[in-house]
């Protein structure tokens, strides 16, 4: 909702607003397409930077596939020589998902409630 004061003002104009509207008001500049070009390239440059990361990304991955499964292979292989006993205890220090979610809830609690008191 809007001030009627706020209104009054916007309508009252004096000489100096007069003046700076009549500076203002000219006709574009006639630039031969050159102000779209300009867009058209930083919006082409805009997009290019969006893309390239998710590219790289799965350029990436699709190398290091196979180097990344044979390593998963050997790490198989080798928990074949680790103690039972020690592999148990190890899994049983990993947190449950229960506890993981209530965490992640948590943390996008507190995150929610410092952005409320900033403002």
């Amino acid at each position: 909702m809007t001030s009627k004061i706020i209104n009054m003002v916007e309508r009252m104009k004096d000489a100096e607003d007069r003046l700076l509207e009549s500076m203002f008001e000219s006709a574009a500049i006639a630039d031969n397409g050159f102000s779209a070009r300009i867009v058209k390239k930083i919006n082409r440059r805009l997009w290019l930077r969006r893309l390239v990361l998710p590219v790289a990304v799965l350029v990436g991955g699709a190398i290091a596939y196979k180097p990344l499964a044979a390593l998963v292979a050997l790490g198989a292989e080798f928990a074949t020589f680790v103690p039972l006993e020690t592999l148990t205890r190890a899994s049983s220090s990993i947190p449950q998902f229960p506890s993981v979610i209530l965490g992640a809830i948590l943390l996008v609690a507190g995150l929610f409630g410092l952005r409320m008191i900033e403002d």
